[in-house]
């Protein structure tokens, strides 16, 4: 399925403040599955939105959040030029202070904003939504759908980083065991923050707790291999990952 979408800038109202957003649906009047979409590290920018709304054409109502939203509206910071030796280690120096301010309770705390407002929407279908992301985005995920259970019906994760570290409170291994959605998780085979030793204890942690689970590595593919304005990106590993998101959302909700 791909149709026409509806795209507009929201504003979510939070405990913490005012979260700008980007919110796509098929432009057929009807009710879809509600998605909250997390961003990577760089954030609500023109390539976000170009994946919101390929998603939405797909019959999908699609929320990505803004999650830096405490420092300010997006782009919170601009895209580095990777054409300027060291951008992107500048770039990552320059967040880590946002990034501090995103404590794992205030991004869960964030996480229930975000899917009320998604819930409430007339385009979205009522009942259990979904949650993806990518890089960190992937980890909130993830933490989305062990914090918040049921209301959680699937949730995919594509080069998401540091998923089962035993020394970060954040790391979503530790509590697998709230996890009753479907899970599909793809890594990139070239990822130092996700490397063999941690995908097997990610698979440990949710094999002892029971969940529904896909979990792939991607041949070839580089930490970030969605993002089109980053150096990482493989158009192959891209649409594979369409391939694997869409059919996560449908086998889950299409029968509903």
């Amino acid at each position: 399925m791909t149709a026409p979408v509806v795209f507009r800038t929201v504003d979510i109202a939070l405990a913490d403040g005012t979260a700008d957003a980007y919110f796509a649906h098929p432009d057929d009047g009807a009710k879809h599955p509600g998605l909250l979409l997390y961003p990577d590290a760089f954030g609500l920018r023109p390539w976000l939105r170009e994946m919101v709304e390929t998603i939405a054409a797909d019959g999908f109502a699609v929320l990505s959040p803004n999650i830096f939203y405490r420092s300010g509206r997006a782009p919170v910071l601009p895209m580095p030029d990777f054409d300027i030796p060291d951008a992107h280690n500048t770039f990552f120096e320059a967040l880590a202070p946002l990034r501090a301010v995103l404590t794992p309770d205030k991004a869960m705390q964030d996480a229930r904003g975000y899917l009320d407002w998604l819930a409430a929407d007339d385009a979205v279908t009522p009942g259990p939504l979904a949650a993806a992301g990518y890089c960190m985005g992937g980890r909130l995920a993830l933490r989305t759908a062990a914090t918040l259970g049921d209301r959680i019906g699937a949730t995919a994760s594509f080069h998401g980083g540091f998923l089962a570290a035993d020394d970060r409170p954040d790391s979503p291994h530790h509590d697998a065991a709230g996890i009753t959605a479907q899970l599909f998780i793809a890594h990139a085979d070239q990822d130092s923050s996700m490397p063999a030793d941690q995908i097997a204890g990610l698979e440990k942690a949710l094999d002892a707790a029971g969940v529904r689970y896909t979990s792939v590595v991607y041949p070839g593919a580089a930490h970030g291999f969605t993002m089109r304005d980053t150096p990482a990106y493989s158009e192959e590993a891209y649409h594979r990952h369409l391939r694997d998101l869409l059919g996560l959302l449908h086998r889950r909700f299409d029968a509903e």
